[in-house]
């Protein structure tokens, strides 16, 4: 989940009737779950008259959905937030309004800095009350500047309206659904506990209400998102308490739902329920982010990691055990404060050990307000730079040597949309890859057998097999 990414949220505008049509851009960063918790702030939105645009310009109200894992997030929202400023000022003389609001992690950590620093900004809202975000720009409307940063006593969930049938279809065959929020690891590096709070698992109704919504607008594979998803508890409709893994297998039980997936696991949280769920159930495709972060019992300990890379190897081989097919993906730090050269060796020797088929890989930088914000012995940036780099090459040899072995494998692939050649489609292999394949539009949401064929620099190449 610490992967960064930047995408814009956009649907039809035939999806909304109402008038006056409004438009909204939202521009959003970070994890999956900022992907989702975008989707659901327009579905709130469009019950206003909202409907999305992709071109910021046209926007009467623009929305960045933040994230503050990564160094130097702040001053991006910052920077962008100076660009708004000279549009809305723009648009202003032309007698045009536009409204400017930032969710996300940056606005629940630095509101009332936001507010101080971007004199432009309307509204700055948490990611634990975006379902107030309707009744926040009434307020703005009232000339107001809001804040909405305090963490809600009522369940957003149950607040946000469900998306129309058709804003979920034109989303695609695949969905993010969150089931868990917040974190209580408290990591030593990581604001997620001080940005999302504690740990908070939805209802099993709630959940399943929702994952029946989407495969009944064409969803065919849902991956299950959580700060920290394999946490996720709840009473289940017997009564007993439920953990990740007795949730998977009855979702699995939803009548055309053909693939589960669930993204970001603590190796701590990974219990005999799950494991038993990945042999188990063929829905659960064979792929597991599993972060670790360091190779070196010394640096885990000073993370708070609370495991050593001893047991994480053991995790992995009682994984391996059960689904011998899977895949692993993790999360590395390097140039966390004290780690010195055997330390980065450590690491090394654990990724030679694992064999990842995908991994995130990052040099450390400080966040305020976590307890590694005040460690000394801090590393110099050209030796996290040496390392990272080195260790990154180690992981795309592993990546390349993993999709190379895939080479001549038939296997079953979700065809999920166009692809930049004409006749062609991308779709994910069990183990995330994208793959492109020559089929036609009119197949997207079909599963298809097919024989990979060849390799590209992120992606795989394959014909279907008749």
């Amino acid at each position: 989940m610490t992967q960064e990414i930047a995408t814009l949220s956009s649907a039809p505008d035939a999806l909304v009737d109402h008038q006056p049509t409004r438009k909204v851009f939202v521009k959003t960063y970070g994890c999956q779950m900022n992907v989702y918790d975008s989707d659901r702030m327009q579905d709130a939105l469009a019950k206003d008259g909202y409907v999305a645009t992709d071109v910021m310009e046209d926007a009467d109200l623009v929305l960045l959905n933040t994230c503050h894992i990564r160094e130097k997030a702040a001053e991006k929202v910052y920077s962008a937030l100076g660009r708004l400023r000279d549009l809305k000022k723009k648009k202003a003389g032309e007698g045009r309004e536009m409204m400017i609001g930032v969710a996300g992690c940056v606005a629940q950590a630095e509101g009332d800095e936001i507010l101080r620093r971007a004199p432009a900004v309307d509204l700055v809202i948490g990611p634990q009350t975006y379902h107030r975000l309707p009744e926040a720009l009434k307020r703005v409307k009232r000339g107001e500047r809001v804040l909405e940063t305090d963490y809600a006593i009522e369940d957003k969930f149950e607040h946000l309206p469900a998306p129309e049938k058709a804003r979920t279809k034109a989303r695609g065959v695949t969905a993010f659904l969150t089931v868990q929020e917040g974190c209580d690891k408290f990591c030593s590096f990581c604001v997620v506990p001080y940005t999302r709070g504690s740990e908070v698992s939805r209802p099993v109704a709630q959940i399943v209400a929702e994952a029946r919504k989407l495969v009944d607008a064409g969803v065919r594979e849902i991956t299950l998102l959580g700060q920290n998803v394999n946490a996720w508890h709840g009473l289940g409709p017997d009564g007993a308490e439920w953990g990740l893994g007795e949730l998977l297998h009855h979702l699995a039980g939803i009548e055309g739902l053909a693939r589960l997936r669930y993204t970001t696991s603590h190796p701590r949280d990974m219990d005999d329920g799950l494991i038993a769920a990945h042999r188990d159930l063929p829905q659960l495709m064979p792929y597991l982010h599993l972060p670790v972060q360091s190779g070196s019992n010394r640096i885990l300990k000073a993370m708070n990691r609370r495991h050593t890379a001893a047991e994480y190897l053991a995790l992995i081989e009682r994984i391996k055990k059960a689904r011998p097919d899977l895949a692993l993906s993790g999360d590395f730090i390097v140039g966390f404060p004290g780690e010195t050269d055997e330390d980065f060796e450590d690491t090394l020797r654990l990724v030679k050990a694992v064999g990842y088929a995908q991994a995130f890989s990052f040099k450390y930088s400080t966040r305020p307000g976590t307890p590694g914000a005040d460690l000394k012995d801090q590393v110099p940036e050209d030796v996290k730079a040496n390392r990272l780099e080195r260790l990154q090459a180690l992981l795309l040899k592993q990546q390349h040597a993993f999709a190379e072995e895939c080479v001549g494998r038939e296997i079953d692939l979700l065809l999920e949309k166009p692809g930049r050649m004409p006749g062609q489609l991308i779709g994910r292999s069990p183990w995330l890859q994208s793959v492109n394949v020559d089929a036609k539009s009119s197949q997207i949401g079909d599963i298809i057998k097919v024989r990979i064929t060849g390799t590209g620099p992120n992606s795989l190449f394959a014909e279907v097999v008749s």
